[in-house]
């Protein structure tokens, strides 16, 4: 695939993807033209990037929406402001940042973000952990306070926890007064959910494991599930509810058969989360919440596997493909 050159402008290595497809279809360029900031734009110095399981819908075309090719995916970036368009006052060059979302996509040295998705990484945060912060912990936020409207008090379960929006989640869910239950699919993965706030964890790959949570809640229920499988589970989570539960739906990878009488006989709520459509205010909110995480130190993002930029295809396929997650798959510059 030919890149762009042009002789006199400064060139960066980035991921760029030219048809939609397979993990192969992301392809390393070494020619790409470093992107310039405009008005309350920053330009960053890439040292880590996420990688989430949505970039991968994206990629293979599957996804509602899609970029116009060819593109580089990526928007959890972690690094250092190399220079700040006209009217940006949050941060300066110099500045160690991570960033919520990128213009120009984050599997690359160089990326640009819109002022407002960039915040400042707390010293005690390297950037591999600043790269684990932005979807993961911004998306279990919309799902448990500005969806589910959790409540302190009340049983959470985390479908799915110990990737990066479970560890996140399972996080949250301590520091505000739930009682908090997890799931993995391997031993490790049980191991850290409970290391990272569940009060319990599971193994979602056990037969009757469904019936181990009900009698954790002494046959209650759950009232809110944080869901990132729906297509396997959506069924049996309706089931898992309490009176008035809600499940706050964060992934899925196909459809899946309900019985709409088992949100009847429970007066039960099935909500869809998009981080997409978060207003200026529920960022800032969210934001908030965050920076008083890292201060007061219970936001710890957990860092799985971390991959060259060059191996970025490896990254997609085993986001997708491990038999289980055990924290935040991150790429290194």
């Amino acid at each position: 695939m030919s890149c762009h050159v042009m002789s006199g402008s400064r060139l960066m290595r980035a991921i760029r993807v030219a048809e939609f497809g397979a993990p192969s279809v992301l392809k390393l360029c070494s020619d790409v033209i470093v992107p310039q900031p405009g008005h309350k734009q920053v330009l960053i110095r890439v040292h880590a990037c996420g990688v989430n399981p949505v970039e991968t819908y994206i990629r293979a075309g599957t996804y509602a929406r899609k970029p116009t090719l060819p593109y580089t995916p990526g928007s959890d970036v972690a690094g250092v402001v190399e220079t700040v368009g006209e009217g940006v006052t949050v941060v300066k060059a110099g500045d160690r940042v991570f960033t919520t979302a990128t213009v120009s996509g984050g599997y690359a040295e160089y990326t640009i973000a819109a002022d407002d998705c960039v915040h400042k990484l707390p010293d005690a945060f390297d950037f591999s952990q600043g790269a684990a912060i932005g979807i993961p912990y911004f998306t279990a936020y919309r799902a448990m306070v500005h969806k589910a409207h959790v409540k302190a008090g009340e049983t959470i379960l985390i479908h799915g926890a110990s990737g990066g929006v479970g560890v996140a989640a399972c996080q949250m869910s301590r520091a505000v007064g739930l009682k908090v239950l997890g799931t993995a699919g391997t031993p490790e993965g049980m191991k850290l959910v409970e290391n990272n706030g569940a009060h319990l964890a599971f193994n979602h790959r056990e037969d009757g494991y469904t019936e181990k949570i009900m009698e954790a809640t002494a046959g209650r229920g759950v009232d809110v599930i944080v869901e990132m499988l729906s297509n396997v589970n959506l069924s049996k989570d309706l089931q898992m509810l309490a009176y008035g539960g809600r499940v706050a739906i964060v992934g899925s990878r196909g459809s899946i058969e309900i019985n709409p009488r088992d949100t009847m006989v429970k007066e039960s709520c099935i909500m869809g989360v998009a981080l997409t459509f978060a207003t200026p205010e529920e960022k800032k909110q969210c934001a908030a919440l965050l920076f008083a995480g890292m201060e007061t130190g219970w936001l710890r993002p957990v860092i799985g596997s971390q991959y060259p930029l060059d191996q970025a295809a490896k990254a997609h396929q085993d986001i997708i493909q491990s038999p289980g997650a055990t924290g935040k798959i991150v790429l290194t510059m």
